[in-house]
């Protein structure tokens, strides 16, 4: 299936945490770079994708759930702070598509003209990409057999 969602880094599940009806479950992308995805998704998808430590994982986001800064932040609840740099900008009238190297992936975001001019970037410039963990899917490669996994408990 092909997806129009720009964004999607492939990962290993490193913890998943239930609650009473969310899950948030972090996955180590770029090939033990030691940087995380962390994403916000039901516990009934944890349990229908078969969502376990170790398992692969496809982090999946739009362009327009990404936000830019030009140095990490503090006091912020957005759990994704994913350090990268410009590899290319492509200014509109309105709007400003800014390609973004992370962890051995590349993601877009989707920022307005205004924002990309005022934080000056250019191909090099060092950014911190913004994802709230509820704003990213997770998928996974269908189960053989189908249905969801029995063995993930809570």
């Amino acid at each position: 299936m092909g997806l129009s969602i720009r964004n999607q880094i492939t990962g290993t599940v490193v913890s998943v945490e239930p609650g009473e009806v969310m899950a948030v479950v972090k996955a180590g992308i770029g090939g033990g770079s030691g940087t995380e995805i962390t994403a916000a998704v039901t516990k009934e998808a944890v349990r229908e994708l078969g969502i376990v430590p170790g398992g692969a994982v496809t982090a999946l986001f739009k362009a327009t759930e990404v936000g830019l800064a030009t140095a990490p932040l503090q006091g912020l609840s957005i759990r994704n702070q994913l350090p990268g740099t410009v590899t290319a900008v492509a200014l509109g009238e309105a709007m400003a598509t800014v390609k973004v190297a992370v962890a051995g992936a590349e993601l877009t975001a989707a920022i307005t003209r205004d924002a990309a001019v005022e934080l000056g970037l250019r191909e090099g410039t060092p950014v911190v990409a913004l994802v709230k963990a509820t704003d990213i899917a997770l998928g996974t490669e269908p189960l053989t057999g189908g249905g969801a996994r029995d063995d993930v408990a809570w």
